[in-house]
């Protein structure tokens, strides 16, 4: 018998369709000789299993649950998650996963908790030396004035929702009259907003997961230029941007920054595959500074995004690291 793989896609976010475009693409690479799969879309408590007819199943949250076309009861051993954002790059559904002990793809409940809110993830990943932008973190209901804002992060500043799995709600501010307005479109995103100071330099994105022997292997890196003044919604999904992979570092940075992306993976604790965003920008001697930008816990996974343009650099097939990715975390379940 085959094991089961449910992709989740969908989600509660703005990119719930981004998601289920992430879906088709794993759908498209993961070894069906090897295991049956279905898509699971999630909205709300609304869950749905695409069946392979055609045909949508509704999931049984209590045990996860879902009839096919055959009327047969299908119960998955596995849950692949490319929500980006709630509830699935923000523990909830991590949560929801192990008390049903179903094994998953991404990290803890606690790492993707962490990670998703990006205030927490730089102020622990600070004290292991990690660099990171100047923030400041604006809570629900908090009163902040513009010139206090300027005062500690300086201008331009880029203000985002602080716990958010996509690109919305993102602003650059030039001047002090941005501020405010920029808040409050980020507060459509999230109850707690982000203001960072700019970090000027070349974005770099690296991918990581964690194969079937349990070593951690990292991606080729890609560089990141957009047509936009930044890295937005319309630069990521729009075509808005020139992406170069492998990334025109020198073989020294190229080092470092790969050498920096496996200590995080392994100081997080992390699993599956995530991808670690950068700045490098250039001290006063001119010599190559690594800023942590965010890290992606449940990263695009289209045919041309990030992490499948890194895994054709580096040599291999996504098929092969699907495989790696779920074989490892189904052998720890079976022992």
């Amino acid at each position: 018998m085959k094991k089961v793989i449910a992709i989740i896609a969908g989600g509660d976010s703005s990119e719930h369709d981004v998601s289920m475009r992430s879906a088709a693409g794993i759908d498209s690479w993961i070894d069906k000789e090897k295991y049956d799969v279905y898509i699971i879309e999630v909205e709300g408590t609304k869950w749905t299993a695409h069946l392979h007819s055609g045909k949508l199943s509704p999931v049984a949250l209590h045990n996860f649950t879902f009839l096919d076309e055959y009327n047969k009861r299908v119960t998955p051993d596995y849950a692949y998650i490319t929500i980006h954002g709630t509830p699935g790059e923000n523990g909830i559904l991590q949560g929801y996963f192990d008390l049903l002990k179903i094994p998953y793809s991404t990290s803890s409940l606690l790492v993707e908790a962490m990670t998703f809110d990006k205030f927490t993830l730089n102020q622990y990943l600070k004290g292991f030396g990690v660099k990171v932008a100047e923030d400041i973190l604006v809570r629900k209901n908090m009163e902040v004035k513009a010139e206090d804002v300027v005062a500690k992060v300086g201008l331009p500043c880029f203000i985002k929702p602080n716990a958010g799995g996509s690109s919305f709600g993102v602003t650059k501010c030039k001047a002090v009259g941005d501020i405010l307005p920029a808040i409050e479109k980020a507060r459509h995103e999230s109850d707690e907003v982000l203001i960072e100071s700019e970090m000027k330099g070349t974005e770099i994105s690296n991918g990581v997961y964690r194969a079937m022997d349990g070593n951690v292997q990292v991606l080729p890196i890609t560089e990141v230029v957009p047509k936009t003044e930044f890295f937005d919604y319309d630069a990521k999904y729009n075509g808005q941007v020139e992406e170069i992979t492998p990334a025109r570092l020198s073989d020294d940075t190229t080092k470092r920054v790969q050498s920096l992306t496996k200590a995080i993976y392994e100081i997080l604790g992390a699993n599956g595959i995530i991808r670690i965003d950068y700045i490098i920008s250039k001290n006063a001697e001119g010599e190559d500074v690594i800023n942590m930008l965010e890290i992606n816990t449940t990263p695009g996974m289209t045919a041309t995004s990030f992490i499948p343009q890194q895994v054709r650099a580096a040599g291999l097939q996504m098929k092969d690291v699907l495989n790696a990715v779920i074989a490892e975390k189904l052998a720890d379940y079976a022992e």
